[in-house]
């Protein structure tokens, strides 16, 4: 029975500084985890890219879209201005697939209208 008793009193010592590191360990849990939501900001978050101009943008801006490289750059460029930037796929510049890729990253501004010119005043 003295064999039983001290063995159950050794272990209790033994385990008795486990269970304050695992205590303290809780605290320092506790005090991270109620800092974590504030100091962290999801890294995903990225300001979007202004899209690309496709009548005004240069070939070598354009052939940095992805699937669109120096030959269908300068077949945008020459085909020029476009009213809508599904044009491209409808004149048959790009395929479709490449279009579904660029098609967020890209606009068609409408150029601003000439101002009317006045005639000059006839004289009677």
């Amino acid at each position: 029975m003295k064999r039983i008793t001290t063995a159950l009193l050794v272990a209790a010592l033994l385990a008795a500084p486990t269970f304050a590191l695992d205590d303290k360990q809780a605290k320092k849990d506790v005090a991270t985890a109620t800092k974590a939501p504030a100091a962290a900001a999801p890294a995903a978050t990225k300001p979007a890219a202004t899209p690309m101009d496709i009548n005004s943008v240069t070939a070598k801006e354009l052939a940095t879209l992805e699937g669109i490289g120096d030959a269908r750059s300068a077949a945008i460029v020459k085909g020029r201005p476009y009213k809508g930037k599904d044009e491209l796929v409808e004149k048959k510049i790009i395929p479709q697939d490449v279009y579904d890729k660029i098609k967020d990253k890209i606009i068609a501004k409408q150029a601003p209208a000439a101002p009317a010119k006045k005639e000059p005043a006839k004289k009677a």
